[in-house]
């Protein structure tokens, strides 16, 4: 009975599939256990072997757990709105929910052919108006709430609203706009409807606000920063600029200091929660005000250095600061503009990074010292983020790198004002190194205190005189939660004279709209701008023809009640940021998830995926989560207790060098000296081992084409390729197809030879190669059970000690590698196993049995059809793993090495309990010491028990 992979692994997955094996219950005896991998996009590329590396490590974790007696749950879906898929319908003008639908289909084909393990009962889909109902629905509850700093959470805005009537806004402690209008509870009543609608819109967790953001023209839409790579869109390569657009936000930075402790309680890996602190910034200084003269308008600033403002020498604002334009002089106007202008075009992370190029240009304005009031010429600098802190600076050269170099360089430009210290002395090199600077400017107040006392005494005199006060800043921003795009979640949203207003939870979803276009409209409006039934009927509560709009419900109260709907759409982290909390109520159309599902389930154990989403999805999950925790619906302060990044599988690419000037092709041997550009080339045009091109192949590529008459400088006449290892990705052209490996070799060879590569979260390069010694592992573990002529071959004797030992350090292995993640030696034990029992010639029920258990996680389809051949009914993956005997690994013998005057001339096995006696009177007796020895007699004999025997003289 041979082994034939193919017909056992199609056999079992459509066991499974049937008999619905891995579906979990919500009403266990058992514990729980949660696994999940990040979802992936479905991609029109579909995977490659790179993908399947978190869900392998995932999908042996949750076949261990089953086998150890636990309520698993393991489940898959798709974060199938986004870009792509927008991108890729106004390309070839197919609907993105085709395009989409196509693409989970092929992932779902190829996740199947793996044998994973996962619950596909509650799959869920992103774009699926049944899932993004409910994402609506938490935007709705983010709408309808306030932070609470005194109970630091969000509350229900009715709480807020209440407080007003009482007591107006004065004493009121929240998270809110910036300069928010004090009112008394007098006039909060005297308001009018819409005035009170706008007061709340500055305390709502989700707001609408103007926003500086990264603006695609050639997309049409908003970008996150970590959507924009090298200052143009990852998606296309497109410019990306700032600019200021109305957006809604949501306050994400009411949980800054949440989201920095709760890193404290959930096992992470460091490097992890340090880019998460990062990101989150926090900074603990003052907030100070300086007064623009001739001018009643206010620049703010915060510092964690409040102790160095005698040594103020200028400021400097962002250049999208919003006081920009009303403090430039006209003579500085057009300079201003221009310069704003130029950095609009370059990305908050370029000028992050930067710390080279200085640039900036003055304001003509001046403000005036807290404390001496002395003028402090005002400039734009675009290493000033509008973004972060207040956007402004208190710029002191001799005491910050980035401050003294902007001072060095424009010191006197261009009829500029010098700039200089206040007591106007010139900055020099050797005082910033020093720090004497400080001390030339220090007031008297502050002599001979240090830091801390220094940092008291300042934000003390700044309280007393009304310019500022002690504060910790955040790093982390509002979250700009709009985009200018067609295949995303629609808001559920309409406007009243230009105030959002919510549709009713009771009428989700609000599904999204056919539209003939997918672009923006000529009028520069988001593509739902194209949609022709795209308002709300009030009194009908529908969607309606856009035609029933009135300019009345434009401006003011419709007499139809029919108003235009929301034309932005959600950004792709809106479905990912609550998606787990659905796998456990995946069918629930009241609500996203019963209170007794997240009370069972609570939270994710084990989460697998990328460390690209160390900032982004992470922290946005994070962050709703607490707040659905704060309103009573999810049962944890954090959802993923502990978090694994797997590493890459990196691929082997080929190139071919052309020659900067020509079209001349030059072998890898020949390119030094030569100006050559490195052009990746199709695996499928070279010798694999040799790593010679196939020139005629080459040349009637459809990638290749223009090189059809390119002349090929040859080295011994052959053109050979250059090779190197980098990430796996299409564009590349060395992806591996898992579907190849699974039809040649098999998905449980593919599943043992990505966790053989390596450690998990390390990265490794694929090599085709090396897989097939792991294929003739299976056969050979195959042939302990059955023999090719007569099938099935066990032996219900009683195994040897030796057997015994062997099984037992194997289970011994498996389970603590899988508790401790460490896959890639598992794989090396079961080879070692294998290798030992075929030389015992073992063919023992009562070793071979446990060890088709031992074996079942990381190869499930073998380990099934053995199982089922040693006569069981049902399937391997609930059946007890097996637990260690100690006793048989307990140390019996030892084999000594036997030396004579130090070396070692042959090996001996003894008993553990014999004396020093017994040992030196068996070693003395053996054939092999009498020929050493040739009648002599040892001066000494040296034995150490357990260790070493040495014979001297």
């Amino acid at each position: 009975m041979k082994y034939f992979h193919e017909k056992i692994e199609a056999k079992w997955q459509q066991y499974w599939a049937q008999n619905q094996t891995f579906a979990a219950s919500n009403n266990s005896d058992k514990p729980k256990y949660y696994v999940l991998d990040m979802f992936p996009y479905p991609s029109g590329a579909g995977l490659h072997v790179g993908h399947p590396l978190g869900y392998i490590a995932s999908d042996i974790v949750v076949r261990f757990k089953r086998h150890k007696g636990f309520n698993v749950l393991h489940p898959q879906g798709y974060d199938s709105f986004g870009l792509p898929a927008e991108q890729y319908a106004i390309q070839t003008g197919q609907h993105p929910e085709k395009t989409t639908r196509e693409n989970i289909a092929r992932y779902r084909e190829q996740l199947d052919k793996i044998g994973f393990s996962f619950d596909w009962s509650r799959e869920v889909r992103t774009s699926n108006a049944d899932y993004y109902k409910h994402t609506q629905w938490i935007f709705i509850q983010l709408f309808n709430s306030w932070y609470n700093k005194e109970t630091d959470k969000a509350e229900d805005i009715s709480t807020l609203i209440a407080i007003f009537e009482m007591s107006g806004n004065a004493t009121v402690d929240a998270v809110c706009d910036d300069h928010v209008e004090i009112f008394f509870p007098s006039e909060w009543s005297a308001f009018s409807e819409e005035e009170k609608q706008r007061r709340l819109l500055q305390y709502r967790l989700t707001y609408l606000a103007e926003t500086e953001v990264n603006w695609c023209p050639a997309l049409g839409t908003v970008l996150a920063n970590d959507e924009i790579v090298n200052g143009v869109s990852e998606r296309g390569g497109h410019p990306v600029i700032r600019k200021k657009m109305t957006q809604w936000s949501m306050r994400i930075s009411a949980y800054a200091e949440r989201l920095l402790q709760g890193l404290e309680t959930i096992d992470w890996s460091e490097s992890i929660k340090e880019s998460q602190r990062n990101w989150i910034g926090k900074s603990v200084g003052a907030s100070v005000d300086f007064k623009v003269r001739h001018s009643h308008e206010v620049i703010s600033v915060f510092t964690t250095r409040p102790d160095t403002i005698f040594g103020v020498t200028f400021m400097t604002l962002a250049p999208e600061h919003e006081l920009v334009a009303q403090i430039t002089t006209k003579e500085q106007k057009a300079t201003v503009e221009a310069y704003v202008e130029a950095t609009a075009k370059r990305s908050e992370r370029e000028r992050m990074a930067d710390v080279k190029t200085i640039s900036g240009v003055f304001t003509g304005a001046y403000a005036e010292h807290p404390f001496t009031h002395e003028p402090i010429p005002v400039w734009i600098g675009d290493y000033v983020l509008a973004g972060y802190g207040t956007g402004a600076v208190m710029a002191v050269p001799c005491g910050d790198e980035r401050d003294y170099a902007f001072a060095n360089f424009f010191k006197g430009q261009n009829g500029m004002p010098e700039i200089k210290n206040i007591f106007n002395q010139d900055i020099s090199q050797e005082a910033f190194a020093s720090k004497e600077g400080f001390e030339l400017v220090n007031s008297d107040f502050l002599n001979g205190l240090g830091y801390k006392e220094a940092t008291k005494k300042i934000i003390e005199a700044l309280e007393n005189i009304h310019h500022g006060k002690g504060k910790t800043n955040y790093r982390l921003r509002d979250a700009v939660f709009s985009r200018q795009r067609y295949w995303g979640e629609p808001f559920p949203v309409y406007y009243v004279n230009g105030l959002p207003q919510m549709i009713d939870a009771k009428y989700l979803p609000i599904v999204l709209p056919e539209v003939e276009k997918y672009l923006p409209t000529e009028d520069g409006q988001p593509p739902l701008g194209n949609a022709t039934d795209w308002a709300w009927d009030t009194v009908n509560n529908k969607i309606v023809s856009n035609e029933l709009v009135t300019l009345s419900a434009v401006e003011g109260l419709a007499s139809n009640g029919v108003y235009p709907l929301e034309l932005n759409t959600m950004p792709g982290w809106a479905g990912s940021s609550w998606y787990w909390m659905r796998y456990m109520d995946a069918h629930n159309d009241a609500e996203f998830a019963s209170q007794e599902a997240l009370k069972y389930w609570e939270n994710v154990d084990l989460y697998i995926g990328g460390s690209e989403h160390a900032t982004g999805h992470l922290l946005y999950s994070r962050f709703w989560n607490k707040f659905l925790k704060d309103l009573g619906y999810a049962p944890t302060e954090e959802p993923f207790k502990k978090l694994i990044n797997q590493g890459m599988i990196l691929g082997m690419s080929a190139f071919v060098y052309r020659s900067e000037d020509s079209k001349k092709l030059y072998s890898k041997g020949l390119i030094a000296g030569e100006k050559v550009h490195p052009i990746h080339v199709d695996l499928a045009v070279i010798n694999d081992i040799t790593n010679e091109l196939d020139i005629e192949a080459f040349k009637k590529h459809p990638l290749y084409t223009d090189y059809a008459n390119a002349e090929f400088i040859l080295e011994n006449g052959k053109y050979i390729v250059g090779r190197e290892v980098e990430k796996m990705s299409k564009s590349k052209y060395n992806v591996v197809n898992p579907d190849d490996i699974c039809n040649d070799y098999g998905a449980d060879t593919l599943r043992l030879y990505e966790m053989f590569l390596g450690p998990l979260e390390q990265a490794k390069p694929w090599n085709t190669a090396g897989i097939t010694g792991v294929s003739g592992f299976l056969k050979k573990l195959w042939r302990l059970y059955f023999d090719d002529n007569t099938g099935l071959n066990i032996s219900e004797e009683e195994p040897t000690a030796d057997m015994y030992k062997s099984l037992n350090k194997t289970i011994k292995k498996v389970t603590e590698d899988i508790e401790n993640f460490s896959f890639n030696t598992s794989v090396s034990q079961f080879m070692i196993c294998v290798n030992e029992l075929a030389a015992m010639k073992c063919n023992h029920r009562k070793i071979l049995e446990p060890l088709a258990v031992v074996i079942s996680p990381y190869a499930p389809h073998i380990a099934e059809e053995i199982w089922s051949q040693l006569g069981h009914e049902g399937s391997i993956s609930t059946v007890a793993f097996p637990l260690v005997n100690e006793k048989y690994l307990v140390e019996s013998e030892k084999e000594y090495p036997v030396s004579f005057n130090g070396k070692m001339r042959f090996t001996i096995k003894l008993p553990l309990d014999l004396t020093v006696a017994q040992i030196q009177e068996i070693v003395m007796a053996d054939e092999r010491t009498l020929k050493q020895l040739d009648g002599r007699t040892p001066n000494k004999v040296i034995i150490v028990p357990g260790k070493v025997i040495n014979l001297v003289g």
